[in-house]
């Protein structure tokens, strides 16, 4: 499982380096990273939570518009 995670990972970070679209490049770039995150933190659920927590923290929030 984790040697198919790290394909992946390794797939999604070239696929989203050669694509020229700026969103799904970073979108690609973030699964990867996810998944190495996984494979790296795999048997420690707490830090892979605590990781996906303060990224979600750290994105910048939407404002509404009324």
């Amino acid at each position: 499982m984790d040697l198919l995670l790290l394909g992946a990972a390794v797939a999604l970070w070239f696929s989203g380096s050669a694509n020229i679209d700026d969103v799904w490049s970073l979108f690609q770039k973030l699964l990867a990273a996810v998944a190495l995150a996984v494979v790296l933190l795999g048997g420690r659920q707490i830090l892979l939570e605590l990781l996906a927590l303060g990224v979600a923290l750290w994105l910048p929030s939407a404002r509404r518009f009324q």
